[in-house]
């Protein structure tokens, strides 16, 4: 599940020799500043800790040109009655400051070098919206894609396209809960085309909502969706318990749809919270799609060879029996935990 205080945002303009970027952060990156621990550094706060914060953005926001110029910059905080509304600050988390760089000359080219991620947190992201020109552009800085190149018209499209599919792939390989739902899928055995038929249900039933949802044309509550989630895993690998194999795959690509379309709206998360401009969505959200599809496929093939390997060995069957027990468990542990004490 997504959660906003693994996020930042941010709106990058460039014009003439300044550069602005107005970026909303995690205050935790700095917890040692909010003296009166709210959780949002105040006016005061930023005027106070000036000294510490310059050379800190300076050395997590990097920037620089083609010629290895590098600006001054100049750090101010922002009346919150001002941010922009995909700026808006989640209370108590997140804290908005003004940075505005200058350069000596005019550059034609800016790299930004971007580090001021969650320590640990594989999930953190950050959503830079790029506003030059009258253009709007969407770009995601994540721990595994730190750097981007502002070109004269801003950055290039497969920079964008590339940022979202990196980060469509790890939320797929850092989403535990979607990964053991397909495990349990795979625990079951049967022949190849069979696997490809239920994964495929899986795949279409998944996009439909993800694409349904990021658009806002459906919604439930996340509490509900990520509980139901954490049943589908718990009822899959429930049936590899009980139910004889010939009689599970008769229906289970049916009721992989079925689940599939919950777990969709649950992957839909993380767009919904980065409140991607209109004009960028559509190509964000096919770009975070493949991303999911490329991380899923990964681990599918990479599960599938090693479940194919133990077949040569007469413990194969208590494996994959074991692999089932322990998805029951933590499917009925999630369900608990989101549905009565989340």
């Amino acid at each position: 599940m997504a959660h906003w205080a693994d996020l930042a945002a941010a709106e990058i303009s460039t014009t003439g020799n300044t550069t602005q970027i107005v970026l909303t952060f995690p205050t935790g990156l700095v917890a040692e500043m909010d003296q009166d621990g709210n959780g949002q550094l105040s006016e005061a706060e930023f005027h106070l800790n000036h000294t510490a914060l310059t050379p800190y953005f300076l050395e997590t926001i990097q920037l620089s040109d083609i010629q290895g110029q590098r600006p001054t910059v100049v750090i101010a905080p922002v009346d919150t009655a001002n941010v922009p509304p995909d700026l808006s600050i989640a209370p108590g988390t997140h804290s908005t400051a003004k940075l505005t760089y200058t350069w000596k000359e005019t550059p034609r080219a800016i790299t930004i070098d971007y580090n001021l991620f969650l320590p640990e947190v594989s999930t953190a992201s950050y959503l830079a919206t790029i506003l030059q020109d009258g253009n709007t552009q969407t770009f995601v800085f994540t721990p595994e894609n730190r750097t981007l190149v502002l070109e004269a018209e801003g950055a290039s499209f497969w920079a964008q396209v590339w940022s979202f599919i990196v980060l469509g792939i790890a939320h797929i390989l850092t989403g535990y809960d979607h990964l053991l739902f397909l495990l349990a899928l795979l625990a079951l055995g049967g022949s190849f085309d069979y696997l490809f038929k239920v994964v495929n249900a899986f795949t279409i039933a998944h996009s439909v909502t993800l694409t349904l949802a990021t658009l806002d044309i459906i919604s439930l509550p996340p509490r509900l969706i990520e509980s139901v989630i954490a049943l589908s895993i718990a009822y899959v690998a429930a049936e590899n318990l009980w139910r004889k194999r010939e009689k599970a795959e008769r229906w289970r690509w049916a009721l992989t749809f079925a689940f599939g379309l919950i777990h969709g709206m649950g992957f839909a998360g993380i767009l919904q919270e980065m409140a991607i401009p209109e004009s960028n969505l559509v190509i964000s959200l096919v770009s975070f799609n493949i991303g999911v599809e490329l991380g899923q496929l990964a681990f599918m093939s990479v599960a599938f060879s090693i479940l194919a390997l133990f077949k040569r060995f007469s413990w194969d069957k208590g494996i994959r029996y074991g692999a089932s027990l322990t998805a029951v468990a933590a499917g009925m542990y999630w369900f608990v935990q989101r549905a009565f004490l989340g």
